[in-house]
């Protein structure tokens, strides 16, 4: 992906100086069992009570903190992402000019090991993430290098797809979708409420795609393989793949997020149409 002549944002955060851990004496073993309850149920919630006993900030004793200086690699990636999040902020801005709205961009906070946001105290091992009550994406950059060497994903634009995926999410929220999601989950059966998760998510990988079709026209950013490094992010954390990993049945009454088909399948519409009419993933039958 050609990027480093490129403009970089100014909406991006950078907390990384100081790593925040909660105390309390989490051991590895459920950080690890919470990473991939969280992986399974895609409820960063859910996540952060599995490991602290408790929901929404936290308990598990004080935050503490420690000064950490970030490698010349991490400061290339950091970069990077100030220039991905550039790209979304221009096709963003233009899409919503042409339907006569008002784009508000989102800020992108890079943080280390921990962090607090309106959506409460998350740890790292909840993986990227998008925050409706602040309108902010919160990342810990070492999440790039599970993606690529626990989940095999590698390269600058799966990387790349992670955060669209998640700007995706703020279109979502800014346009009300996301609130008239949680609206009808409410009082639905656990697999309904499953089901219109899917949808969002699979919306949000369309909306990625929507802004790689434009940037590539604007920019010409794209080199050769990086369209399938984008598709195996995508299929590297389908659910279905997701739970193999973890060991179980497959359940698909239990997914979040959509399976590895489904979500290359509505990534690469984005990509290919750049149409934001063929996004309606809540009136689809097929997924």
């Amino acid at each position: 992906m050609r990027w480093k002549d490129r403009r970089r944002s100014d909406n991006v955060e950078d907390r990384r100086s100081r790593r925040v851990t909660r105390g309390g004496g989490i051991g590895i073993g459920a950080v690890v069992l919470g990473l991939l309850a969280w992986w399974i149920s895609g409820d960063p919630r859910a996540l952060l009570g599995s490991l602290t006993g408790a929901g929404g900030a936290g308990g598990g004793g004080a935050a503490t903190t420690e000064e950490v200086r970030p490698t010349a690699e991490e400061n290339e990636r950091a970069d990077f992402i100030s220039v991905v999040l550039a790209d979304t902020e221009d096709v963003w801005n233009e899409l919503f000019r042409q339907v006569g709205k008002t784009y508000r961009e989102p800020r992108l906070v890079l943080f280390s090991g921990a962090v607090q946001s309106a959506c409460g105290f998350q740890s790292a091992a909840v993986g990227p993430f998008y925050c409706p009550g602040d309108s902010q994406v919160y990342l810990d950059l070492s999440f790039f290098n599970d993606l690529e060497r626990r989940f095999g994903a590698p390269g600058d634009f799966a990387q790349a797809y992670v955060i669209a995926h998640e700007v995706g999410h703020h279109i979502q929220n800014l346009l009300g979708i996301s609130d008239d999601v949680r609206a009808k989950q409410r009082g639905r059966s656990k697999a309904e409420q499953n089901d219109l998760s899917v949808r969002l998510e699979l919306q949000a990988d369309f909306l990625a795609g929507v802004w790689a079709h434009h940037a590539q026209r604007a920019t010409r950013m794209l080199e050769q393989g990086d369209v399938e490094e984008a598709l195996g992010a995508a299929a590297a954390i389908g659910d279905d793949r997701l739970q193999r990993r973890a060991g179980g049945a497959v359940v698909p009454e239990s997914f979040t997020h959509g399976t590895s088909a489904q979500r290359v399948k509505w990534f690469r519409r984005g990509l290919e149409t750049g149409d934001l009419n063929q996004g309606d993933t809540f009136s689809a039958r097929d997924l």
